[in-house]
């Protein structure tokens, strides 16, 4: 880095959270979704799963009443979101626009993923809805991601701020 370059570089406040977020990712593109669990290998199945762990960490983040670390782990994910869309090679205009919709699909799956794990819902509901874009799986696949999902919503449930920090999702 150039001595200019380091004088201007504007801190970023989110810096502490980017480990938990590329933690989130690495959970999201791990094989075993898309193998047992039959999530599509898309881009929309990548988005979905990417929401969906996104979501478990922000449900224990408001369980931890860490809004500050909430909003800004958001932050990351629009900025990640808007450069995926830039790369695709989508223009300004559009880029707003796709941005919008995922927070909004965040903000969906969110309420979903949380009525489901609270009992309020069924849990494989939302994630045909979510995950699978409305098209059920076949039923042991549907069964296998519900158990998956289940299993690291209560890992991530036990972890405390500080091990979210350190990027400690399960094991």
């Amino acid at each position: 880095m150039s001595l200019l370059s380091s004088i201007f570089r504007r801190k970023d406040d989110r810096d502490y959270l980017r480990p938990l977020y590329d933690a989130v990712i690495a959970e999201a593109r791990e094989p075993h979704w898309y193998l047992e669990g039959e999530v599509p290998d898309s881009l929309d199945g990548r988005f979905d799963m990417v929401a969906l762990v996104l979501s478990l960490v922000l449900l224990r983040l408001e369980a931890l009443d860490a809004p500050t670390e909430s909003a800004r782990l958001t932050e990351l994910f629009i900025d990640d979101m808007d450069g995926q869309i830039r790369q695709i090679g989508f223009g300004d205009i559009v880029v707003g626009k796709q941005i919008g919709r995922m927070v909004g699909a965040l903000g969906g799956r969110l309420a979903a993923y949380r009525a489901g794990l609270a009992g309020e819902a069924p849990l494989s509901d939302a994630l045909v809805r979510n995950l699978y874009r409305g098209e059920a799986p076949a039923a042991d696949a549907l069964t296998w991601v519900e158990a998956q999902v289940r299993a690291l919503a209560a890992q991530i449930d036990t972890r405390s701020r500080d091990d979210l920090l350190a990027a400690t999702l399960d094991g």
